[in-house]
Protein backbone atom coordinates (compact mmCIF):
# COMPACT_ATOMS: atom_id res chain seq x y z
CA UNK A 1 0.00 0.00 0.00
CA UNK A 2 0.89 3.25 -0.96
CA UNK A 3 0.69 5.72 1.97
CA UNK A 4 1.75 9.43 2.13
CA UNK A 5 2.12 10.80 5.37
CA UNK A 6 1.34 15.03 5.70
CA UNK A 7 2.26 16.82 9.09
CA UNK A 8 4.73 19.16 10.82
CA UNK A 9 8.16 18.36 10.22
CA UNK A 10 10.63 19.85 13.21
CA UNK A 11 13.54 19.64 15.51
CA UNK A 12 12.15 18.54 19.27
CA UNK A 13 13.65 20.07 22.48
CA UNK A 14 13.24 18.00 24.76
CA UNK A 15 13.12 18.99 29.04
CA UNK A 16 12.37 17.99 31.88
CA UNK A 17 11.38 19.60 35.11
CA UNK A 18 11.81 17.82 38.55
CA UNK A 19 8.65 18.66 40.19
CA UNK A 20 4.44 19.42 39.42
CA UNK A 21 3.45 22.48 36.83
CA UNK A 22 0.15 21.89 39.40
CA UNK A 23 1.68 23.13 42.25
CA UNK A 24 2.66 26.64 40.86
CA UNK A 25 -0.38 27.40 39.51
CA UNK A 26 -2.64 29.25 41.65
CA UNK A 27 -6.47 28.99 41.07
CA UNK A 28 -6.74 33.20 42.02
CA UNK A 29 -3.95 33.95 39.68
CA UNK A 30 -4.82 32.37 36.33
CA UNK A 31 -5.72 35.65 34.48
CA UNK A 32 -1.86 36.80 35.02
CA UNK A 33 0.36 33.75 34.90
CA UNK A 34 3.89 34.07 35.03
CA UNK A 35 5.68 31.56 35.60
CA UNK A 36 9.55 30.10 34.63
CA UNK A 37 10.65 26.50 35.45
CA UNK A 38 14.09 25.79 36.38
CA UNK A 39 14.79 22.16 34.43
CA UNK A 40 16.78 19.17 34.82
CA UNK A 41 17.99 18.18 31.07
CA UNK A 42 17.28 19.39 28.04
CA UNK A 43 17.88 17.05 24.79
CA UNK A 44 17.55 18.15 21.28
CA UNK A 45 15.86 15.24 18.51
CA UNK A 46 14.41 15.10 15.55
CA UNK A 47 10.75 15.38 15.75
CA UNK A 48 7.75 16.61 13.85
CA UNK A 49 4.70 14.77 13.95
CA UNK A 50 5.25 13.45 10.09
CA UNK A 51 8.38 11.68 10.68
CA UNK A 52 6.96 10.41 14.46
CA UNK A 53 4.30 8.32 12.55
CA UNK A 54 6.53 7.68 9.03
CA UNK A 55 9.98 5.97 11.47
CA UNK A 56 7.30 3.64 13.06
CA UNK A 57 5.37 2.61 10.04
CA UNK A 58 9.45 2.37 8.48
CA UNK A 59 10.38 0.10 11.52
CA UNK A 60 7.22 -1.89 10.77
CA UNK A 61 8.62 -2.94 7.52
CA UNK A 62 6.40 -0.37 5.37
CA UNK A 63 8.08 2.13 2.86
CA UNK A 64 5.97 5.35 4.17
CA UNK A 65 6.44 9.03 1.69
CA UNK A 66 6.38 11.83 3.56
CA UNK A 67 4.95 15.10 2.10
CA UNK A 68 5.61 18.46 4.05
CA UNK A 69 8.01 21.70 4.45
CA UNK A 70 11.28 21.98 6.16
CA UNK A 71 14.24 24.24 6.48
CA UNK A 72 17.68 25.38 5.64
CA UNK A 73 19.11 23.44 8.36
CA UNK A 74 17.46 20.12 7.35
CA UNK A 75 19.63 18.28 5.28
CA UNK A 76 21.09 15.87 8.01
CA UNK A 77 17.35 15.07 8.80
CA UNK A 78 16.63 14.25 5.74
CA UNK A 79 19.48 11.97 4.98
CA UNK A 80 19.00 10.18 8.32
CA UNK A 81 14.87 9.44 7.67
CA UNK A 82 15.93 7.85 4.07
CA UNK A 83 18.59 5.74 5.78
CA UNK A 84 15.93 4.37 8.61
CA UNK A 85 13.51 3.79 4.79
CA UNK A 86 11.38 6.95 4.94
CA UNK A 87 10.86 8.37 1.33
CA UNK A 88 11.10 12.49 1.79
CA UNK A 89 10.77 12.74 -2.25
CA UNK A 90 8.08 15.00 -1.24
CA UNK A 91 9.59 16.60 1.57
CA UNK A 92 10.39 20.29 0.04
CA UNK A 93 12.47 22.95 1.59
CA UNK A 94 12.14 26.09 1.88
CA UNK A 95 15.53 28.56 1.33
CA UNK A 96 14.77 31.17 4.05
CA UNK A 97 13.57 29.43 6.95
CA UNK A 98 14.19 27.38 9.40
CA UNK A 99 13.08 24.07 10.05
CA UNK A 100 10.18 23.87 12.92
CA UNK A 101 10.79 23.91 16.47
CA UNK A 102 8.90 21.98 19.18
CA UNK A 103 9.80 23.13 22.54
CA UNK A 104 8.40 20.44 25.77
CA UNK A 105 8.62 20.87 29.02
CA UNK A 106 7.31 17.43 30.78
CA UNK A 107 7.47 16.83 34.84
CA UNK A 108 7.44 14.08 36.76
CA UNK A 109 3.73 13.01 36.12
CA UNK A 110 4.45 13.47 32.38
CA UNK A 111 1.96 16.36 32.03
CA UNK A 112 3.75 18.65 29.65
CA UNK A 113 3.92 22.41 28.79
CA UNK A 114 4.91 22.91 24.96
CA UNK A 115 5.52 26.09 22.24
CA UNK A 116 5.80 25.49 18.56
CA UNK A 117 7.76 27.71 16.32
CA UNK A 118 6.45 26.98 13.37
CA UNK A 119 8.93 28.21 10.81
CA UNK A 120 8.99 26.30 7.31
CA UNK A 121 5.68 24.44 8.18
CA UNK A 122 3.89 27.50 7.35
CA UNK A 123 4.54 27.12 3.79
CA UNK A 124 3.12 23.46 3.72
CA UNK A 125 0.07 24.74 2.42
CA UNK A 126 1.96 25.28 -1.01
CA UNK A 127 1.53 21.80 -1.85
CA UNK A 128 -1.17 19.29 -3.69
CA UNK A 129 -2.11 16.13 -4.01
CA UNK A 130 -2.80 17.57 -7.37
CA UNK A 131 0.67 17.33 -8.20
CA UNK A 132 1.87 13.79 -6.66
CA UNK A 133 0.93 9.76 -7.91
CA UNK A 134 -2.62 9.00 -6.22
CA UNK A 135 -2.01 7.31 -3.25
CA UNK A 136 -3.97 4.48 -1.18
CA UNK A 137 -4.00 6.06 2.32
CA UNK A 138 -2.72 9.89 3.53
CA UNK A 139 -2.88 11.03 7.29
CA UNK A 140 -3.27 14.32 7.48
CA UNK A 141 -1.59 15.22 10.98
CA UNK A 142 -0.91 18.47 12.69
CA UNK A 143 0.43 20.72 10.03
CA UNK A 144 0.01 24.50 9.02
CA UNK A 145 -3.82 24.31 9.96
CA UNK A 146 -4.70 26.04 6.01
CA UNK A 147 -2.64 23.34 4.14
CA UNK A 148 -4.86 20.68 6.90
CA UNK A 149 -7.73 21.93 5.10
CA UNK A 150 -7.12 21.72 1.97
CA UNK A 151 -5.35 18.39 1.90
CA UNK A 152 -8.34 17.09 3.35
CA UNK A 153 -10.61 18.94 0.72
CA UNK A 154 -8.37 17.65 -2.21
CA UNK A 155 -8.63 14.28 -0.58
CA UNK A 156 -12.52 14.13 -0.96
CA UNK A 157 -12.05 15.78 -4.58
CA UNK A 158 -9.36 13.03 -5.85
CA UNK A 159 -11.56 10.20 -3.70
CA UNK A 160 -8.33 9.66 -1.49
CA UNK A 161 -8.46 7.62 1.38
CA UNK A 162 -8.13 9.90 4.52
CA UNK A 163 -7.19 9.89 8.00
CA UNK A 164 -7.74 13.01 10.22
CA UNK A 165 -5.47 13.65 12.67
CA UNK A 166 -5.86 17.57 13.97
CA UNK A 167 -4.19 17.18 17.42
CA UNK A 168 -2.67 19.83 18.76
CA UNK A 169 -3.95 21.67 16.32
CA UNK A 170 -7.74 21.29 18.01
CA UNK A 171 -6.71 24.11 20.20
CA UNK A 172 -5.81 26.80 17.28
CA UNK A 173 -8.24 25.75 14.90
CA UNK A 174 -11.98 27.36 14.82
CA UNK A 175 -14.65 25.57 14.81
CA UNK A 176 -15.09 25.83 10.86
CA UNK A 177 -12.00 24.45 10.27
CA UNK A 178 -11.84 21.30 11.92
CA UNK A 179 -15.80 20.68 9.77
CA UNK A 180 -13.86 20.64 7.13
CA UNK A 181 -11.25 18.05 7.55
CA UNK A 182 -13.56 16.24 9.81
CA UNK A 183 -16.52 15.84 7.81
CA UNK A 184 -16.22 12.86 4.99
CA UNK A 185 -12.78 11.65 6.51
CA UNK A 186 -12.85 8.31 6.59
CA UNK A 187 -11.38 8.08 10.12
CA UNK A 188 -10.92 10.57 12.45
CA UNK A 189 -8.35 10.16 15.17
CA UNK A 190 -7.48 12.28 18.08
CA UNK A 191 -7.23 11.21 21.98
CA UNK A 192 -10.16 12.37 24.38
CA UNK A 193 -9.25 15.74 25.42
CA UNK A 194 -8.91 16.87 21.61
CA UNK A 195 -12.10 15.09 20.93
CA UNK A 196 -13.96 17.09 23.90
CA UNK A 197 -12.55 20.28 21.80
CA UNK A 198 -13.68 19.30 18.63
CA UNK A 199 -17.25 18.17 20.22
CA UNK A 200 -16.98 21.63 21.73
CA UNK A 201 -15.76 23.51 18.85
CA UNK A 202 -17.68 22.07 16.13
CA UNK A 203 -20.73 20.85 17.85
CA UNK A 204 -20.15 17.37 16.33
CA UNK A 205 -21.14 14.64 18.64
CA UNK A 206 -19.72 10.94 18.02
CA UNK A 207 -23.25 10.09 15.66
CA UNK A 208 -22.30 13.04 13.22
CA UNK A 209 -18.59 12.19 12.92
CA UNK A 210 -19.93 8.41 12.42
CA UNK A 211 -22.50 9.12 9.46
CA UNK A 212 -19.61 10.06 6.94
CA UNK A 213 -16.67 8.27 8.52
CA UNK A 214 -15.61 4.61 8.85
CA UNK A 215 -14.16 4.75 12.47
CA UNK A 216 -13.64 7.44 15.38
CA UNK A 217 -10.46 6.43 16.75
CA UNK A 218 -9.76 7.89 20.22
CA UNK A 219 -7.09 7.79 22.74
CA UNK A 220 -6.89 7.61 26.18
CA UNK A 221 -3.16 7.20 27.52
CA UNK A 222 -2.78 4.65 29.88
CA UNK A 223 -6.22 3.40 29.46
CA UNK A 224 -6.06 2.54 25.86
CA UNK A 225 -7.77 3.34 23.05
CA UNK A 226 -11.44 3.33 21.72
CA UNK A 227 -12.36 2.40 18.57
CA UNK A 228 -16.23 3.90 17.60
CA UNK A 229 -17.52 2.49 14.80
CA UNK A 230 -21.33 2.82 13.55
CA UNK A 231 -22.45 -0.63 15.40
CA UNK A 232 -20.19 -1.10 18.36
CA UNK A 233 -17.22 0.24 20.45
CA UNK A 234 -13.48 -1.73 20.76
CA UNK A 235 -11.64 -0.66 23.41
CA UNK A 236 -8.24 -2.00 23.40
CA UNK A 237 -5.62 -1.75 26.35
CA UNK A 238 -2.55 -0.10 26.59
CA UNK A 239 0.28 -2.46 26.85
CA UNK A 240 2.44 -2.48 29.96
CA UNK A 241 5.44 -0.74 29.43
CA UNK A 242 8.91 -1.65 31.27
CA UNK A 243 9.52 1.68 32.10
CA UNK A 244 7.94 5.53 31.30
CA UNK A 245 10.51 7.69 29.84
CA UNK A 246 9.20 10.17 27.85
CA UNK A 247 5.63 10.70 26.48
CA UNK A 248 6.42 12.77 23.45
CA UNK A 249 5.62 10.96 20.05
CA UNK A 250 3.74 8.34 22.05
CA UNK A 251 0.50 9.39 20.10
CA UNK A 252 2.12 9.31 16.52
CA UNK A 253 3.55 5.94 17.25
CA UNK A 254 0.49 4.43 17.87
CA UNK A 255 -0.68 6.11 14.36
CA UNK A 256 2.24 4.20 12.88
CA UNK A 257 1.16 0.56 14.22
CA UNK A 258 -2.28 1.63 13.60
CA UNK A 259 -1.44 2.11 9.87
CA UNK A 260 0.04 -0.46 9.80
CA UNK A 261 -2.91 -2.51 10.07
CA UNK A 262 -4.78 -1.11 7.55
CA UNK A 263 -1.85 -1.31 4.86
CA UNK A 264 -2.09 -5.16 5.73
CA UNK A 265 -6.01 -5.39 5.71
CA UNK A 266 -6.28 -6.54 9.54
CA UNK A 267 -9.60 -5.74 11.26
CA UNK A 268 -10.25 -2.54 13.90
CA UNK A 269 -9.13 -4.71 16.84
CA UNK A 270 -5.95 -5.78 15.91
CA UNK A 271 -5.04 -2.36 14.09
CA UNK A 272 -5.67 -0.88 17.53
CA UNK A 273 -3.67 -3.79 18.93
CA UNK A 274 -0.67 -2.56 16.40
CA UNK A 275 -1.18 0.44 17.59
CA UNK A 276 -0.62 0.06 21.46
CA UNK A 277 2.19 -2.09 21.30
CA UNK A 278 3.98 0.59 18.80
CA UNK A 279 3.00 3.37 21.25
CA UNK A 280 4.26 1.73 24.02
CA UNK A 281 8.00 1.33 22.42
CA UNK A 282 7.89 5.21 22.15
CA UNK A 283 6.98 5.76 25.77
CA UNK A 284 9.96 3.84 26.69
CA UNK A 285 12.40 6.65 25.18
CA UNK A 286 12.90 10.15 24.76
CA UNK A 287 11.65 11.55 22.03
CA UNK A 288 9.38 10.24 18.97
CA UNK A 289 11.93 8.62 16.96
CA UNK A 290 14.81 6.59 19.62
CA UNK A 291 13.36 3.35 20.03
CA UNK A 292 14.19 0.54 17.65
CA UNK A 293 12.84 -3.23 17.34
CA UNK A 294 12.68 -5.56 14.50
CA UNK A 295 9.23 -7.45 13.19
CA UNK A 296 10.00 -10.17 15.27
CA UNK A 297 10.82 -8.43 18.30
CA UNK A 298 7.13 -6.40 17.89
CA UNK A 299 5.22 -9.33 17.09
CA UNK A 300 6.60 -11.26 19.99
CA UNK A 301 5.42 -8.77 22.51
CA UNK A 302 2.24 -8.29 20.75
CA UNK A 303 1.50 -11.77 21.41
CA UNK A 304 2.39 -11.83 24.86
CA UNK A 305 -0.05 -9.02 25.11
CA UNK A 306 -2.87 -10.02 22.80
CA UNK A 307 -2.30 -13.32 21.60
CA UNK A 308 -1.75 -14.74 17.94
CA UNK A 309 -1.37 -11.93 15.42
CA UNK A 310 -2.77 -12.98 11.85
CA UNK A 311 -3.12 -10.16 9.24
CA UNK A 312 -4.12 -10.84 5.36
CA UNK A 313 -1.18 -10.21 4.16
Amino acid sequence: MKMIVTGSIAYDYLMTYPGSFTDHLLPDQLSHVSLSFLVDSMEKRRGGCAPNIAYNLALLGEKPVIMGTAGIDFDEYRAWLEGVGVDTSLIRQVPDQFTSSFFCNTDLHNSQIATFYAGAMSRARELSFHDTPKPDLVTISPNDPVAMVRYASECRELGIRFIFDPGQQCARASGEELKQGIVGANILICNDYEFELIRTKTGLSEADVLSQSEALVITRGAQGSSIVLRDRVIDVPAVPEDRIIDPTGVGDAYRGGFMKGLANGADWQTCGRLGSVAATYALEHVGGMSHTYTWHAFKARYEANFGALSMPS
